[in-house]
């Protein structure tokens, strides 16, 4: 087994909260912008979404990193059908808490792990799956709760390990940082497969 520390680790996003739940695992990483058009495909379920997406930002960054592991993520929301993304103002935010509130919202964290040391190189995945019993929200409640936490680039319109706990009935997981955007178990299992220690 070789150390996380002596490898080449890549992150395959710019997020601020991926950046920080791998840096719970390790400081040394470099992150790398994927250019992938993240539009969903006709018919696409929001996991096979995730999926596609987590493996297209994961091959853009592993093509320009020879010799490194490259972690690639994606998440999407699914409120019954209806694909929440990131809403990217208060107005969509709004409409996302509105929908949401009263329902069951999933989930699916889709993790891509290559490695280029390899020839050719490796690639395996996960995607975790997270279930969050909204309670019902009045319009006081959803405008107080984006006024103090602004979550304007997260799916969902929330931040979990922020003030948007409040807004849950409950949550099913099996790993909490999946909500966050990068499920930790899942990539320590695949870079263990990897021949990589995480501890």
């Amino acid at each position: 087994m070789i150390s996380l520390a002596d490898i080449d680790l890549v992150l395959a996003s710019t997020s601020a909260y991926r950046r920080d739940l791998l840096m719970r695992l390790t400081p040394k990483f470099r992150q790398q912008a994927p250019l992938v058009d993240e539009t969903p495909h006709l018919g696409e379920l929001p996991a096979a979404l995730a999926a596609r997406l987590a493996a297209a930002k994961a091959r853009a960054v592993a093509a320009a990193n020879p010799d490194a592991l490259v972690v690639g993520s994606d998440q999407v929301a699914d409120c019954e059908g209806l694909i929440l993304g990131k809403p990217g103002n208060p107005k969509n935010a709004r409409l996302q808490l509105r929908a949401s509130a009263g329902r069951e919202v999933v989930f699916h964290t889709a993790i891509c792990l290559i490695d280029t040391r390899r020839s050719p190189a490796r690639e395996t995945s996960a995607v975790d799956t997270t279930r969050v019993a909204f309670r019902r929200l009045d319009e006081g409640e959803i405008e107080r709760y984006l006024a103090r936490e602004k979550p304007y680039d997260c799916a969902g319109s929330f931040k979990s390990e922020g003030l948007g706990i409040s807004l849950f009935e409950r949550i099913h997981s099996q790993d909490p940082t999946a909500l966050i955007g990068l499920p930790l178990i899942a990539l320590c299992a695949l870079l263990r497969e990897a021949g990589i220690e995480t501890v």
